[in-house]
């Protein structure tokens, strides 16, 4: 699955209520240090991309925003939340109107979190890092290959939160896919979940699809009979597989929860559906370090090439060496003027001399070519 969501569209038929307020007493300041995202989302822009309450699987009329969690628990339904890069003020109003932990906002609000599950009385938290593959015409030292993101799901029995962080990722046509479905919808927040993890992990798969190429496109410039200096396309390749591993790896564990241990805000149907992503996540996670494993021995055998190239040259070096060294040792031994040398007065010596040094240099230059050193 795949979608790309407008985060400067808001919709018509949703007025929002988000009074600006101070962060609860509750709610941790950012500690000293700790990063935190650089907002995308244009100032003024509304950060809830949309809002929808389902019944029995189907979307309820429009509702207000600061009014769908009554009209869904009411008729027995969940309402999905979405929203695009809040800031502290507009995250922790609806925390407040929905329960949420502030531990769980605090990370929603900073980002940067390496993908977990955490259990909250009776709600959910679970961070998903996303990812996409950046386009080039050609890899070099300095390209960007895996760009990644953040998706935040906050799962509780009458509602589902989705805050997203980064350009892509988006959920919107995620969204108009499972209101086709309204069976799985049915199942309740928890198929939310699910279809936002199947996403992630899809992504995932095509982004280390995209990789593997690059991976064979190095190789083969690598072992191609023409001397090309790859070792910083590897490197510059490496760290970002690096970060895409970072991003797949950890996704196991939250998987792995959802499908086997007992929650209750996951129906025991839905752990089906989960087990289902975390194969694929193994799959991809499996994938990712294979191509790890393969740039490594590509990348110790562009050094080792290198430094074959490298004795290579110097042997050509000593061998021209070797033979400079002849011409340049008996003209140094006739130039040292000594009165009583062999053949200076005769009348064919220094013809003799230089037929002697071309002699000795071809025979040498000889020996070397058959050595394999020129």
């Amino acid at each position: 699955m795949s979608g790309n969501e407008n985060p400067a569209a808001t919709p018509v038929d949703l007025p929002v209520d988000l009074p600006v307020s101070a962060p609860p007493p509750s709610l941790r300041p950012r500690p000293a240090g700790a990063p935190r995202s650089v907002p995308s989302r244009p100032t003024g822009v509304d950060p809830i991309v949309d809002c929808a309450v389902y019944v029995g699987g189907k979307r309820h009329a429009p509702v207000p925003a600061h009014d769908s969690l009554r009209v869904a628990t009411e008729n027995g339904g969940f309402v999905w939340l979405g929203l695009f890069e809040p800031n502290e003020e507009e995250l922790t109003s609806i925390a407040e109107r929905y329960g949420l932990h502030p531990l769980a906002v605090e990370d929603a609000v900073y980002a940067h979190q390496r993908p977990k599950l955490e259990h909250y009385d009776d709600a959910l938290f679970m961070v998903l890092k996303t990812g996409r593959y950046v386009e080039h015409e050609q890899l070099t030292a300095t390209s960007e290959v895996v760009d990644t993101g953040e998706v935040m799901v906050f799962l509780g029995a009458s509602y589902v939160i989705t805050v997203r962080h980064g350009q892509h990722g988006g959920l919107t046509d995620l969204r108009s896919r499972l209101e086709e479905q309204p069976d799985l919808l049915a199942l309740g927040p928890s198929a939310v979940l699910y279809a936002v993890a199947d996403l992630v992990v899809d992504n995932f798969v095509e982004v280390a699809v995209a990789v593997e190429a690059d991976v064979e496109e190095l190789e083969a410039s690598v072992f191609a009979s023409d001397r090309r200096d790859d070792i910083g396309r590897l490197y510059q390749l490496k760290r970002e597989l690096m970060s895409l591993r970072r991003a797949v790896s950890p996704l196991e564990v939250p998987l792995q929860k959802l499908a086997e241990k007992q929650i209750d805000v996951v129906p025991d149907a839905m752990r089906s559906y989960f087990r289902d992503v975390l194969d694929h996540a193994i799959r991809v996670r499996d994938q990712v370090g294979s191509l790890d494993e393969l740039l490594s021995s590509i990348l110790q055998a562009s050094l080792a090439r290198s430094s074959l190239a490298d004795n290579e040259d110097m042997r050509k070096i000593s061998a021209y060496a070797g033979i400079i060294a002849v011409p340049t040792a008996i003209a140094g031994i006739y130039g040292m003027n000594f009165d009583h040398m062999p053949e200076l007065s005769w009348r064919y010596g220094y013809p003799l001399v230089l037929l002697l040094i071309l002699s000795i240099c071809l025979v040498l230059y000889r020996s070397f070519k058959r050595n394999g050193w020129l």
